[in-house]
């Protein structure tokens, strides 16, 4: 669960701190640079796995296109000036996870600072367009006793801070940075404290984030962290992808873009484990249908997967009350979108940190309380202890909707808003604000917030709106 995110230079964030509970919406109005902040997300993600420069090529850039040239990250990436990004995360991470072999890792501790600093390397030669550096990096602990000051969205001390945040680090950093004079070098710490010697690994010669190359339980914290930052995905859930069918070799885990919806739905109904949980494949579709048929207009009496055992595939059918059967290819875009999400909701193995684009697209206005409804319940309920019926799941959205704002809770809501600001070369940048409402958790002293007064236009009819409900009528 990412609880605390810090940008700087990235993109038009040139300095953004955010506080995260469990479900977020990011409210504003298009060109603002909302999907910016999911992009430091999935860039935290991608460099969790992968090579800087791959990492790199798989966030949108200028065009919102991926790939391209590494400048399009940074703020005023193409002004010859020194480019840099710092990208901080305070998360909490697995009480246990798998490394690489299938072995289990237990983290000292759970609640856990991550920072991460680039650079920018010019090109050398022509044709050239340079490369991302490694300029610092360092993984620590937040201590248990902290963790109130730290968590202040409204949540069960006993069921729930105590449940998900465990251990204590006696010792230092997980990851720590050294200026040498040969160089800047990352320290990796084992889990013992200050027992044992750091290992030195030359940030120059990476190419990557230390944490990356951490593949077994030898570091099992950094382990931890590493698989938590895996486990954010950006959700874009597409109709071709929804309608494409399932082979029986084909992964049973719903994909970002919406694949694999058949198949699973199928495994949750026909290959959970035997326990107290087991509802059997009846109940499994029983439950998916019935959240379903919160939408008006779709009659749902039912819905099932079939395997086809001579193509070998996995088609999935709606049933409507009056008997017509509707195979997955036949759904509507934004029902099929909603049937995706009650998968989701269903599948307790789906876990961690969830970004969405304007969920309301696709959905009638009419559908929206039922839409916003579920993106909500996909999120863990801080009351409760995290388990099967309640996923450590975490979901963060954008919307430019007057519908969806209007229905989220103030706490809720951050507002964007684009601001010019003097940076410290006395260049006028206009750089994204994200502004909590004045009465919520996220307002602290002195802090700007924003009222009902800034989000009238969310609020009210649009000017020269031509059908209006009679006075009569409205409340």
């Amino acid at each position: 669960m990412l609880t605390r995110l810090e940008v700087q230079g990235f993109k038009n964030l040139v300095d953004v701190s955010i506080e995260f509970g469990p479900f977020t919406c990011i409210a504003g109005a298009n060109g603002m640079g909302k999907s910016n902040v999911f992009d430091a997300i999935e860039f935290l993600s991608y460099l969790a796995s992968e090579p800087l420069v791959e990492a790199s090529q798989r966030v949108r850039g200028a065009s919102g296109m991926r790939g391209g040239d590494p400048r399009d990250l940074f703020w005023d990436g193409y002004r010859d000036h020194e480019h840099r990004i710092r990208l901080a995360a305070e998360m909490i991470v697995p009480a246990q996870v798998e490394d690489d072999l299938g072995a289990p890792a237990q983290p000292t501790t759970t609640f856990l600072r991550y920072e991460v600093v680039l650079g920018f390397e010019r090109p050398t030669h022509a044709g050239s367009v340079g490369r991302l550096s490694l300029l610092g990096e360092e993984l620590r602990h937040i201590r248990r006793g902290e963790a109130a000051r730290h968590l202040r969205f409204g949540h069960s001390a006993k069921k729930f801070r105590s449940t998900v945040i465990r251990g204590e680090r006696r010792g230092g950093a997980f990851l720590s940075t050294e200026h040498r004079e040969g160089g800047t070098v990352i320290n990796v710490h084992g889990d013992g404290g200050s027992f044992g010697k750091p290992q030195p690994r030359a940030a120059g010669r990476a190419g990557r984030t230390v944490l990356s190359t951490v593949t077994t339980n030898d570091y099992p914290t950094i382990l931890a962290a590493r698989r938590e930052m895996q486990s954010w995905r950006r959700l874009a859930l597409e109709p071709t992808a929804l309608r494409t069918p399932d082979g029986l070799s084909d992964p049973r885990t719903l994909g970002t873009d919406g694949r694999h919806l058949a198949s699973t739905l199928y495994r949750m109904a026909h290959e959970q484990p035997a326990g107290p949980h087991d509802m059997g494949p009846e109940a499994v579709y029983a439950r998916v249908a019935g959240r379903l048929a919160d939408l008006s207009g779709v009659a749902v009496e039912g819905l099932t997967v079939e395997l086809d055992p001579v193509r070998e595939v996995f088609t999935l059918f709606l049933q409507e009350k009056g008997g017509l059967r509707l195979p997955a290819r036949a759904l509507s875009e934004g029902t099929l979108r909603f049937l995706a999400l009650c998968v989701l909701l269903e599948d307790p193995t789906f876990t961690g940190l969830i970004a969405m684009e304007e969920p309301e697209n696709g959905i009638h206005p009419a559908n929206l309380p039922a839409m916003v409804a579920l993106v909500q319940d996909l999120a863990v309920d801080p009351a409760e202890a995290p388990d099967d019926d309640n996923p450590f799941r975490q979901v963060i959205v954008n919307t430019h909707s007057p519908g969806v704002v209007q229905l989220c809770q103030g706490e809720d809501l951050l507002l964007a808003e684009v601001r010019a600001r003097r940076t410290s070369d006395s260049a006028i940048a206009r750089r994204l604000s994200l502004l909590p409402f004045r009465q919520s958790w996220r307002a602290g002293p002195g802090e700007p917030t924003f009222s009902e007064a800034d989000v009238v236009a969310f609020l009210a009819a649009p000017p020269g709106a031509q059908l209006r409900l009679p006075l009569d009528m409205v409340g």
